[in-house]
């Protein structure tokens, strides 16, 4: 595999001057202002008979402005400045690139450079329109330092209002930030940012891959809303789709050209049966230019300070991942069934970005454990910072779904949390946005149910179903911040237990916006429950800014007792202790302290407590209480305490 890398890396040297240069095709390619007022076109379309230009600007004449053809499937134009010097393609014209194909029919297509797309609301296909304003934004603030300690906020701008509608980069700007700041969150990772035709697609299904989502507003209003992020040092990653691409044709990357490849795989291999998209062709040099360009793209552009690539498992193999599983069987992850162009792409876009903006960090979205990849390209490894936790939220689910409470096994869940390959980075999570689409449920709708209607006031009786919802709540998220991995991510609203499911307009619900938002305004009435979970997962997330127990080691766990269900562990000089019994409390009981020393004793005092009453719990525990420890052995350390 890094010799694979290694040769595609030095044939972009050898051809392209490196690939800095090769990396930075962004700013050639589609339709780009030149300094003298004139206006610079470049293309790829190998199977084209002929290109052309058309717009506002020739009233839409298809044929008065050819592009020369070039080498390797290339086509060029430039159009000379205005008499008055200035550009012949005002800002906020339309534009088309023509394309004579093979067979002789005219194609009106969006180039696949396109900076910014529109859609009349009468229409069904999005127009390319030109962005070059007199004054585009201008970056106020530095981009935060590498942390140490991520805590993301999985985000969409467009349902992040509790009205029914699409929201703006505006609103997230000055409504979200400020909440997210609050919440503890130091990073935000941005879903459906790159156009994506279809909304209900939530942003998988893109069709622009150089354009920032129009719905929400401008591409100056998004660098503003980074902009922002960064002036409360809140990190911002786009969550990047390079694993396939939407099959629209009009305003998409499908058939380009006229022909079935271009960008793709022909035939059947570039189809992905399951998405119904198309599939990159990784060997070919112009895609691996047009990936790579787009990455570059959005870091110098826009500032994002890394990506989540989505649906890696499914460019890892040839199989995609349909109807396998995968055991962590080595047998799985070598041989002809691994998509080696693929993996050698991902490879090459870590290396440009750890060369070019080493302050970047890479998340993969693998589910079938693939080794090495998040080890540095220079061991062979895929040269990814984290890896998405998977198996977390699956193996929640499974619990809350198929076990009774007294049935839950401490040491199933312990091995779940602590189960990650050696020196490799995890992000753990109980929930994502997977959980909370309709057709799956969140932990809270798990949890409660059809009594989140009916019972979340304070003016109603705590039901033994709200009171076990809430409580498991607080503890499966603790639990698995602590102890599941190295950074932490939670979907916007499930912090505070967002009732129901999230569902985007579409045909099936008569296009309706009420399950589209995120409902920030329950935290706000006192009168209701929500705002527990809130105020704990704040200061949970505070605690760990304070104590940084996920860039510390692996946490040692020194009890898993089945009988007690209870779990205790030690990471970060913290002393986690979780009693998962559904009607059983210890009075005096006995966990061990990691502190090796027999002479010094030392003290504790609670910091955290998911039984608090701001939490929503009894108060069972008095908080001026210190515990210290003594030289009494106990699961096989020498010291211990009573709690």
């Amino acid at each position: 595999r890094y010799s694979l890398f290694y040769n595609r890396l030095k044939n972009i040297e050898e051809n392209e001057g490196g690939l800095d240069k090769f990396s930075e095709s962004y700013k050639i390619f589609g339709v780009n202002q030149l300094l003298d007022g004139g206006i610079y076109c470049k293309e790829w379309a190998p199977g084209a008979e002929a290109v052309f230009l058309a717009g506002d600007f020739n009233g839409w004449n298809p044929f008065s402005h050819p592009y020369k053809k070039m080498e390797y499937g290339k086509w060029e134009l430039f159009i000379p400045p205005g008499e008055d010097g200035c550009s012949p393609v005002p800002h906020g014209s339309k534009l088309k690139v023509v394309i004579r194909a093979q067979n002789g029919d005219l194609l009106y297509r969006i180039s696949p450079w396109a900076r910014y797309v529109v859609r009349d609301e009468d229409k069904v296909n999005y127009d390319w329109v030109h962005w070059n304003p007199p004054q585009s934004y201008i970056h106020k603030h530095p981009s935060p330092k590498r942390l140490k300690s991520l805590r993301i906020y999985e985000s969409h701008v467009g349902i992040a209002s509790p009205e029914g509608k699409v929201a703006s980069y505006k609103n997230f700007t000055y409504n979200v930030l400020p909440r997210i700041k609050d919440l503890g969150y130091n990073c935000v990772q941005l879903m459906a940012i790159m156009e994506h035709a279809y909304y209900a697609s939530f942003g998988y299904q893109v069709t622009s891959f150089f354009a920032a989502s129009s719905r929400y507003g401008t591409p100056d209003d998004l660098k503003e809303m980074i902009d922002v992020a960064h002036s409360m040092d809140i990190t911002v990653l786009l969550d990047v789709v390079h694993s396939h691409a939407s099959k629209n044709s009009e305003d998409g990357l499908n058939k380009f050209d006229g022909s079935d490849s271009c960008f793709f795989h022909s035939g059947p291999k570039g189809t992905h049966q399951l998405w119904d998209s198309r599939l990159f062709d990784y060997a070919n040099w112009e895609v691996l230019r047009f990936l790579l360009s787009n990455l570059r793209m959005w870091i110098e552009d826009y500032r994002f300070d890394g990506f989540r690539f989505d649906g890696v498992t499914s460019m890892l193999y040839h199989h995609h991942g349909i109807g396998t599983g995968f055991s962590g069987d080595y047998h799985e992850y070598f041989g002809l069934h691994v998509d080696e162009d693929a993996l050698c792409y991902l490879m090459l876009a870590n290396h440009m970005i750890n060369f070019l903006h080493p302050e970047c960090i890479t998340i993969a979205e693998d589910v079938s454990g693939m080794p090495a990849l998040c080890r540095p390209v220079a061991e062979g490894g895929g040269g990814f910072d984290y890896r998405l936790a998977m198996a977390i939220p699956d193996k929640w689910i499974q619990i809350i779904k198929e076990l009774k409470d007294e049935d839950w096994n401490m040491g199933n869940i312990v091995h779940t949390l602590t189960n990650r390959r050696y020196e490799e980075k995890y992000i753990a999570y109980a929930e994502s946005h997977d959980q909370a689409l309709v057709g799956d449920k969140t932990l809270a709708f798990r949890l409660m149910d059809a009594e989140m209607y009916t019972n979340m006031s304070v003016l109603s009786p705590l039901t033994p179903v709200i009171d076990r919802g809430i409580q498991l709540h607080k503890m499966i998220r603790l639990i698995t911040h602590a102890l599941g991995g190295e950074s932490y991510l939670n979907f916007m609203g499930n912090e505070f237990g967002h009732p129901e499911w999230l569902d985007f307009p579409r045909k099936g619900n008569n296009e309706s916006y009420h399950y589209a938002r995120r409902q920030f305004n329950l935290t706000e009435d006192h009168l209701l429950r929500y705002r527990f979970l809130n105020a704990f997962d704040r200061d949970m997330n505070k605690l760990e800014e304070r104590f940084g127990w996920l860039a510390s080691p692996q946490a040692f766990v020194s009890e898993k007792h089945e009988s007690n269900k209870v779990i205790a562990f030690e990471r970060a000089g913290l002393i986690f202790i979780f009693n998962f019994h559904p009607y059983q409390s210890y009075v005096d009981y006995r966990v061990v302290t990691c502190h090796s020393s027999l002479i010094v004793i030392f003290k504790y005092k609670i910091l955290l407590d998911s039984d608090a009453a701001e939490y929503g719990g009894h108060q069972r525990l008095d908080h001026s209480t210190e515990y210290f420890s003594e030289e009494y052995p106990h699961n096989y350390r020498p010291n211990s305490l009573l709690v």
